[in-house]
């Protein structure tokens, strides 16, 4: 059965986990933008996505860029989740993957890193 929280505290979650980035890495990370949305309409089971440049990518060009964008989805994530303590874990776990991303880390290694 999925967890039922309020938007609020879902997105409280997702600034916590932000906030366990450790602080090297945090200082690292520009011109992104963390988003909540409830679900990703052309794929409802996607818990978050990464979209933009990663840094291992970037050049010249990509000065004067939108802010890349990091989505979480939360009836994603919910749909998933049997406690609020599966909830504070997946979004943790979905965050530092989508951070992983902008930082060129791609999906094989994240599983092998145990953040798949």
């Amino acid at each position: 059965m999925a967890v039922e929280m309020s938007d609020e505290h879902f997105e409280d979650l997702v600034s916590e986990a932000l906030d366990e980035i450790p602080r090297e890495l945090a200082q690292a990370i520009d011109n992104v933008v963390v988003l909540v949305e409830g679900r990703n309409e052309e794929e409802p089971d996607l818990l978050g996505l990464y979209q933009g440049i990663a840094l291992t990518e970037r050049d010249s060009h990509y000065a004067g860029s939108l802010p890349d964008t990091i989505t979480i989805y939360r009836d994603a994530i919910l749909d998933i989740c049997e406690t609020d303590d599966d909830v504070v874990h997946e979004v943790l776990v979905t965050v530092v993957h989508e951070i992983a991303h902008y930082f060129g880390i791609d999906e094989e290694r994240l599983h092998q890193l145990g953040w798949g």
